[in-house]
């Protein structure tokens, strides 16, 4: 019988905790089951996200390869602005700095570079400064170029090394001070991550030093 009274007691017990806990039980679970649901609802709205901004981009690439230079940078722009938090804003920001380039709006594509260089992730951040550079090799601003890569944490910049020192040996060469050129270009050898491109610069600086009267 002292069994049962206990069993009996036990019973009690869990009624009158039930009684005095259901409430906020029954909103723990539905609030859970609106995390999930809300949390859902929202990895589904980035992915939708992320695929119409795909479509976009395509759409970008296709215009600007099919010289519909207008189109594209309407879509650049629509990227721009609706698709901010996807990384297709980003590749269609440079996308649009290579458009502005073949326009011959030099500025406006430095200034699209520089604002990369500040706000994109660490990959595109060094896409962006690699393309200033080139830019700036092309446009004979040697000087602001060498600047820029100075300014580079080699810590930072793993993967990119031999594409800064064969843009820098670039630099060297167009402000004809040969011995840091080849500097560069050996630099960049030595990474193992050189083009043979690089290997060509290389023999074709030292050959241009031997002819040289």
């Amino acid at each position: 019988m002292a069994i049962y009274d206990t069993e009996e007691e036990q019973l009690e017990q869990l009624k009158k905790w039930w009684a005095s806990n259901n409430t906020a039980l029954i909103a723990g679970v539905f609030g859970a089951i609106i995390l999930v649901a809300s949390f859902n609802a929202w990895q589904g709205y980035k992915l939708e996200q992320r695929s119409q901004a795909s479509d976009l981009y395509q759409n970008l690439l296709d215009a600007s390869a099919s010289g519909n230079l207008e189109s594209a940078e309407t879509l650049a722009g629509k990227l721009s602005s609706q698709y901010d938090t996807t990384v297709y804003s980003h590749y269609a920001a440079l996308e649009l700095a290579k458009i502005k380039v073949t326009k011959g709006d030099i500025d406006a594509a430095k200034a699209i570079f520089e604002t990369e260089i500040r706000n994109a992730d660490i990959e595109l951040q060094h896409l962006s400064r690699l393309r200033l550079i080139q830019l700036l090799l092309e446009t004979k601003q040697y000087e602001q170029g060498l600047k820029l890569i100075a300014e580079v944490d080699p810590s930072k910049a793993e993967g990119f090394s031999a594409n800064y020192d064969e843009l820098q040996g670039d630099l060297y060469l167009g402000l004809e001070r040969y011995d840091e050129a080849r500097n560069a270009y050996q630099s960049a050898i030595r990474s193992g991550q050189a083009t043979p491109l690089v290997q060509f610069k290389l023999d074709d600086l030292t050959t241009s030093a031997l002819i040289k009267p």
